[in-house]
C-alpha cells in the first residue's frame, strides 16, 4: 500500500556516490545524518560505508573493495 506523500522525515539520511579502487562505482549509498558535520564534515560517512561495505563482502565471500573516492550526492564541488 502506497504511503501518502510527505510521511518520510527529510533529512534523515544523506547519500553518497562511491567510487571504488577497482573503477566500479555505487550510487546513492544511504548514510544516517547525524553521524556527518562537525569537524570532520563528510569523513565519517566512509566508515560508515567501509563497515557496510564489509557486512556485504562477508555474507557474499569476496573480499571488500577499497573506496577511491566518495561524493555526496547533491552537492555541488567547489
Amino acid at each position: 500500500m502506497a504511503k501518502k506523500p510527505g510521511t518520510n522525515p527529510k533529512g534523515e539520511f544523506a547519500f553518497f556516490n562511491v567510487v571504488y579502487e577497482d573503477g566500479s562505482q555505487r550510487s546513492n549509498r544511504r548514510v544516517p545524518a547525524e553521524l556527518l558535520g562537525g569537524l570532520e564534515g563528510d569523513e565519517p560517512a566512509r566508515g560508515f560505508i567501509m563497515e557496510q561495505d564489509r557486512e556485504i563482502a562477508e555474507k557474499s565471500g569476496r573480499p571488500p573493495l577499497a573506496i577511491k573516492n566518495l561524493d555526496r550526492v547533491g552537492v555541488k564541488k567547489k
